[in-house]
This record gives structure tokens, C-alpha cells and sequence, in this order.
């Protein structure tokens, strides 16, 4: 019986604790890896929405000029078209 105690008494005060420390410890890389990850993928996000939103700028830019050539009646429409494609993009 006194085998058996020293046993389970070993069980319980050393193994049970170590094992918590070290699965305590991969989890905590794990959650600190998932941030990272997580702040990896925002600053992706973030850059292609900046790219997104430029685009969508120049495209909004050529869409009034073209809404302008059409709706005035007083400007040679092939000029503008040709001065369009002759315009650098930005």
C-alpha cells in the first residue's frame, strides 16, 4: 500500500502540475503564433483595401470626365477621347 501512496502522491504533487506547465506553455505560443497571424492577414487586408479604393478613384475620376464629355453638347467629343487616351494613369 505505502508503494501505491508514493505513487499516486507523486501523481498528483509533481506530474499533474508539469503537465499543466507545459500544455499551459504551447497553448500560450499558440494564441501569441494566432495573433500574429491574425495581425499578418489586417495588414494584407489593409493594403489591398488602399489599393482597392485608389483604383476605384481613378476609375470614379475617368467616369466624370467621360459623364462630362457626353453631357456637353459645346466640346468635340473626339478630342477628349483622343486626350484620354493620351492621359497618363495615375
Amino acid at each position: 500500500m505505502s508503494g501505491g501512496f508514493v505513487l499516486g502522491f507523486f501523481f498528483i504533487v509533481v506530474a499533474v502540475p508539469t503537465i499543466m506547465g507545459i500544455g499551459y506553455a504551447a497553448y500560450e505560443r499558440h494564441l501569441k503564433f494566432k495573433e500574429r497571424q491574425l495581425k499578418a492577414i489586417t495588414n494584407e487586408t489593409a493594403e489591398k483595401a488602399a489599393q482597392y479604393a485608389a483604383q476605384t478613384e481613378r476609375l470614379e475620376q475617368r467616369v466624370r470626365v467621360l459623364e462630362r464629355i457626353v453631357t456637353d453638347k459645346g466640346i468635340d467629343v473626339a478630342d477628349e477621347i483622343e486626350k484620354l487616351r493620351d492621359a497618363p494613369l495615375n
